[in-house]
């Protein structure tokens, strides 16, 4: 499994505050769009996100998000090596994501840009 990069997931109160920070901070634009509810910006390796209570309860139960080539390796391999599947591996508007908690009880979401 080819492991391309990682991002770290930062639930914030006050996005467009966060993305003025991040956005010096990393150099570079943000990238918005939304899901579930949740106002989302990447900016760099930073995911950040706003919105309803209930929604970032769950969002941060995942402690980062990994880049990899092909999400069906990425569920092979982890599923061989005794990770629990949470869900997917399911198609986004980007590509595919899938939720895994590994055997040490942390939980990551594992993302390719294959669109299906």
């Amino acid at each position: 499994m080819d492991i391309l990069g990682t991002t770290l997931r930062v639930c914030v109160d006050d996005l467009e505050a966060a993305v003025v920070f991040y956005e010096r901070l990393a150099g570079a634009k943000a990238l918005r769009f939304e899901r579930g509810g949740v106002q989302v910006a990447a900016v760099g390796c930073f995911l950040l996100m706003s919105g309803p209570e209930a929604e970032l309860e769950v969002l941060r139960k995942v402690a980062a998000t990994i880049a990899v080539k092909d999400v069906d390796e990425a569920h092979n391999l982890l599923s061989e090596l005794g990770a629990r599947i949470i869900a997917g591996p399911v198609a986004t508007g980007v590509g595919r994501n899938l939720i895994v908690m590994h055997p040490d009880g942390v939980v990551y979401e594992y993302v390719d840009r294959n669109v299906a």
